[in-house]
């Protein structure tokens, strides 16, 4: 065919002296061109549908082109006994819910993954399998012969005279052309009379500084405290269930480390070693996933800034998995590495930060999310243990709580009885003063401290003010203010006989309003803060939920104030003659007083509601 080709060229040149030798020139090319990719397709075709597929045998990846499939396989690799000895025929079968292609199956040392094939094969179905001959060991790997449609395969393995300790097998399936899972592993079998390394991590099918592997199943918390130290939010999650749980997991296996990383994220997760718990300077490691492949990198943090991807590989046994919009990664690292100062030594005590957010083309964006950071400093290698961490420093909760209980409890019940309970108890006294004045004074004075005290942690935390500081902090200061003023314009308010009071009733009263307005912004803003992220969108309910209860009850007593709810009032010449004022202004007050009391009561199980939020991030 090649030579068909260029005689048609040549052909083409020769007749390039005629008066359309443009034209056939142009029909000359295009007939080479087609016959040149016809030619390509069959060679291609023909190689994906014959199944030699030899060139795999080492990293078992189809030539297609394309990345692996890294969702659940809907394939399963079964072994037919759980211990073999030197010349056992063992069967092995390849099932799926869904039909398959073609297919590669090996069986490979477990603690040499990366390593030669193990034992050779015999048919069961000659006519959908053939055997293949991996580094000259003959029949050492099995495949398909044609792209017939399958769901099931069987074949039988014989265990050589110098099998390793345990092996297991490992299939790459192809469902079609471009969609395929690599190296689904099969349960490990293990050889009779010995003990196998109890280091091995059986359910990783790879291992090397240059390439990395697809992890057939999602990490789990079982052994958590007991095998292997562990840090999970929320607590008790397990990943291999909940895909929401970010998990973090590490143990000494000899001079290295094995890690563990998972969590729900569009674009990367990551940890570090931290001497402190701020970012910066510290020892981290990233997974990123790139189009549906995970690199997993180790770097430096200096300050605040992007890390820095360290210049040679660091990192062995890496494996990853993306499925269900969760990225999992698994790497070891030896406990110390004098030559690179940045990687910190594993035998020492760290904060643990796990951090996640959006990548792109590899290169990953600032969480926007606060980390979750370890509570105490882990020792690395130190005995197995369950970490516990949050994502928000200790004292920014305090300072959510403190105002929370000012605004939602104090303050809010403080205005309500200025605004409707004047002309209650007018015989009765508290203090010397009169009831209602008490009760508002007093609470409002506390919302003047707590607001204070929360106000000044955020500083104290931080230590200066941010320069990414967000409208919460511009409405905070606002609220602040206008709370300070409010008893300082108290102190100086003229007597109630002055021809001024009422200059200071409209000021006194529109600061107040502002101020509790402004203060509701300013806490719906804060509940979305990094530094204190209360879950969505249960809470914004309950604020809501706050917020309409204050409003209801403020308008109840508004209208009936109004004498448009009094009973009788359509009628108010025969009210006039008939009601008895005493009665009547004695119902008014514990009508009033009941309302308050559910008014302070739900007000209470709202602010409890948020506050254990607050405890539980």
């Amino acid at each position: 065919m090649v030579m068909f080709i260029e005689d048609l060229y040549l052909c083409g040149r020769v007749e390039e002296t005629g008066e359309h030798s443009d034209f056939q020139m142009a029909r000359t090319h295009q007939a080479a061109t087609v016959l040149w990719t016809a030619l390509l397709v069959s060679w291609t075709v023909t190689g994906y549908k014959n199944g030699k597929v030899e060139k795999a045998c080492d990293t078992m990846v189809p030539g297609h082109g394309g990345h692996p499939n890294t969702t659940t396989s809907p394939y399963t690799l079964n072994v037919g006994t759980k211990t073999f000895k030197s010349g056992d025929h063992i069967k092995v079968n390849l099932s799926g819910l869904q039909h398959f292609e073609g297919f590669l199956i090996e069986a490979r040392d477990t603690e040499d993954p990366a390593g030669l094939a193990v034992g050779s094969f015999t048919l069961i179905s000659p006519e959908i399998s053939q055997l293949l001959q991996c580094h000259s060991i003959k029949g050492s790997a099995v495949s398909h012969t044609s792209n017939t449609k399958l769901t099931e395969v069987g074949v039988v393995w014989t265990a050589p005279a110098d099998a390793p300790p345990t092996v297991h097998f490992m299939a790459t399936v192809v469902a079609h052309y471009s969609n395929f899972w690599v190296k689904i592993p099969s349960p490990v079998i293990t050889q009779d009379g010995v003990t196998p390394n109890p280091t091995t991590p059986t359910t990783f099918t790879s291992a090397s500084t240059e390439t990395t592997a697809v992890l057939p199943q999602p990490f789990s918390s079982d052994g958590c405290g007991q095998e292997k130290s562990c840090l999970l939010d929320p607590v008790h999650c397990n990943p291999a269930t909940d895909t929401h749980c970010f998990f973090l997991s590490y143990r000494t296996e000899g001079s290295s480390v094995q890690f563990e990383l998972s969590g729900p994220a569009p674009g990367y997760v990551s940890f570090a070693l931290s001497e402190d718990k701020w970012m910066g300077n510290d020892d981290v490691y990233l997974c990123v996933n790139d189009g549906g492949r995970v690199s997993v990198e180790a770097a430096y943090a200096t300050g605040r800034t992007h890390p820095e991807i360290a210049d040679k590989a660091e990192l062995s046994d890496v494996g990853w998995r993306v499925a269900d919009g969760v990225i999992q990664c698994r790497f070891r690292r030896a406990i110390s590495i004098p030559e690179d100062p940045q990687r910190f030594s594993l035998n020492h005590s760290y904060y643990l930060f796990i951090a996640h957010g959006a990548a792109e083309d590899g290169l990953i964006h600032k969480h926007k999310r606060q980390p979750l950071i370890s509570a105490q400093r882990q020792a690395i290698t130190g005995p197995p243990e369950i970490a516990t961490g949050s994502r928000s420093p200790l004292m920014m909760k305090y300072h959510g709580a403190l105002m929370l209980f000012a605004w939602m409890v104090l303050g809010s019940t403080g205005i309500f009885m200025a605004g409707f309970f004047k002309p209650d108890w007018p015989e009765k006294t508290l203090f010397g003063q009169r009831i209602w004045f008490m009760v508002h004074h007093s609470l409002m004075m506390l919302t003047v401290i707590f607001t204070f005290v929360g106000f000044i942690l955020p500083f104290i935390y931080r230590g200066h003010w941010s320069r990414g500081a967000s409208a919460h902090a511009g409405l905070g200061c606002t609220v602040m203010s206008l709370t300070v003023i409010q008893p300082i314009m108290a102190f100086f308010r003229p007597s109630p006989d002055s021809s001024r009071r009422w200059i200071f009733n409209w000021m006194h009263r529109g600061v107040g309003k502002t101020a509790e307005l402004l203060a509701g912004i300013t806490i719906s803003y804060g509940m979305h803060q990094q530094s204190l992220l209360l879950p969505f969108p249960w809470t914004t309910g309950v604020f809501v939920g706050f917020i309409i209860l204050v409003i209801l009850s403020k308008v109840i007593l508004f209208v009936y104030r109004r004498n448009i709810c009094k009973p009788g009032a359509e009628r108010p010449d025969e009210l006039a003659i008939l009601s008895d004022s005493s009665v009547s202004k004695g119902w008014d007050t514990k009508l009033k007083v009941v309302i308050l009391a559910a008014f302070v009561g739900v007000n209470c199980l709202f602010c409890t509601a948020l506050l254990c939020s607050i405890s539980a991030i």
